[in-house]
């Protein structure tokens, strides 16, 4: 096996660029004959004229620093050479002693080394979203030495978030989630300052949040935010890392700033409110948003250290269960509202209007008369008053929690139009689903449709489930 010899990249131009050897040694000095017998002209580099290790060579074996050249080494040992760099930016002086240790394998890399470190560390990164995709993004940012790493997230830890959001663990459920991330994320790197904005993203604070960070990461699983985000990111010119996850489904992506292209520019518009069910409806394999938001990372440091060639002006997209990738080019849209040539948005507009959800979201602009509190229906269903519940969720829901036993039927909502011929125009019907959302649409669906006895269930099973009844799963 041997003992692995790393070289620093100030080196590297004595050894024909090699950065990683494999000697056979029983001691750091006997690994250290053997290097400038192979390489003479590092002998200069690393040993005074009597022989003795310079004074500006430090050797590190398994991370930890050696005194004495003669300490024995095993196969498998890693020893690494750290030499003082005069001056500049990637100066080694400027790293304290255990991050030089935390940080050996990017220094020994070529595309890194010490002065991509030190970018690192001056960078400042904002993770909007401390989820799914936000977890694996800020373990890897903050494992990387990414200086500052913005949190923004606004929601407490959820049991049925620990199935992919590896950031937290059992202890965490209840607590605000940028609490326990900035938690975490210190004990993973001490040397990093995480910076907790327990607020929701709106028009009103994104230009003031964003403005602080060179990049900009999304992980965030709705479309206002994401608009909010992109538009953002190009008002400020930003790079904007994308990435989204559905089912078993990934899509990642860097935009621009305000040469595009932008996520505008790969859809200028969201869909229709309840078209595309979120992650909490449609279900997500645990895994996948670490695959897409380690990958987020990736293009995250990829800017940050100026090294390589992102996905700029490209989509990559992941099928996991055929593991398959496939790649797909983004060219900038002249006619694009936001990056385009005569651009029409200047400032951050209302999201939640444009992506057509505020109906759904807020009680001021519902019509309070096609609407149940779960107080209210739980009174109607005591009554025992003529009544046909209908929920319109997707059967794999149905079976994790139902009001079957207060006489719900289950009708997707993609059937709905073949069933409304079944049901009795005469009779109160009550639509429901997860949160609200789609019961919302399906209850103007019907209503388009001539029905008059129809509301929907505030909240959808999840209120029913918090105000009426606890022990009911939730999802």
């Amino acid at each position: 096996m041997g003992v692995t010899l790393l070289l620093p990249y100030a080196l590297r131009e004595y050894t024909d660029g090699s950065a990683e050897l494999t000697l056979q040694a029983t001691s750091a000095g006997d690994a250290l004959a053997t290097l400038v017998a192979r390489y003479p002209r590092l002998r200069r580099h690393l040993f005074a004229e009597n022989g003795a290790l310079r004074g500006h060579v430090r050797v590190y074996r398994n991370e930890q620093e050696i005194s004495d050249p003669e300490e024995s080494v095993h196969d498998g040992d890693t020893l690494m050479i750290v030499p003082s760099i005069a001056g500049g930016a990637g100066a080694a002086g400027t790293f304290e002693r255990a991050e030089i240790q935390r940080y050996a394998r990017h220094i020994t890399l070529p595309e890194v080394g010490w002065e991509g470190q030190e970018r690192l560390r001056n960078a400042r990164v904002l993770v909007v979203g401390a989820g799914g995709l936000g977890s694996p993004i800020g373990l890897y940012l903050a494992a990387a030495g990414v200086g500052t790493i913005g949190l923004v997230d606004f929601d407490d830890v959820d049991l049925s978030n620990l199935q992919r959001q590896v950031m937290f663990s059992t202890d965490d459920v209840g607590r605000a989630k940028v609490d326990a991330a900035s938690e975490r994320l210190h004990g993973v790197n001490p040397h990093v300052r995480i910076v907790p904005h327990p607020v929701k993203l709106t028009s009103e604070n994104a230009l003031e949040i964003l403005g602080d960070y060179d990049v900009v990461i999304d992980g965030t699983d709705n479309f206002p935010t994401r608009y909010l985000v992109n538009d953002a990111c190009v008002l400020l010119d930003k790079p904007y890392v994308y990435g989204s996850i559905y089912r078993f489904e990934g899509q990642v992506a860097v935009f621009g700033g305000r040469e595009g292209p932008c996520y505008r520019c790969l859809f200028r518009e969201p869909p229709p409110p309840g078209l595309v069910p979120s992650c909490a409806e449609g279900g997500v394999l645990g895994v996948l948003p670490g695959i897409i938001g380690s990958l987020q990372a990736l293009e995250a440091l990829k800017i940050v250290l100026g090294t390589g060639t992102t996905l700029k002006g490209r989509i990559a997209l992941f099928d996991a269960l055929s593991f398959r990738w496939r790649e797909l080019r983004l060219a900038r849209n002249a006619s694009c509202p936001v990056c385009g040539d005569e651009p029409t948005i200047t400032e951050l507009i209302d999201y939640d209007a444009f992506c057509g959800v505020a109906e759904a979201t807020t009680t001021e602009t519902i019509d309070m008369e096609g609407e149940l509190t779960p107080a209210q229906l739980k009174q109607r269903i005591e009554t025992g008053e003529p009544l046909q519940l209908i929920d319109i969720r997707e059967p794999f829901e149905w079976n994790i929690a139902n009001l079957g036993d207060h006489g719900a039927r289950l009708i997707s909502l993609g059937d709905l139009p073949d069933a409304m011929d079944d049901l009795d125009r005469d009779q109160d019907i009550v639509l429901y689903c997860r949160s609200g959302s789609r019961s919302q649409q399906a209850l103007e669906y019907m209503r388009a449709a001539g029905f008059e006895r129809v509301s929907h269930l505030r909240g959808g099973i999840t209120g029913w489930a918090t105000e009426i009844d606890p022990a009911m799963p939730t999802y």
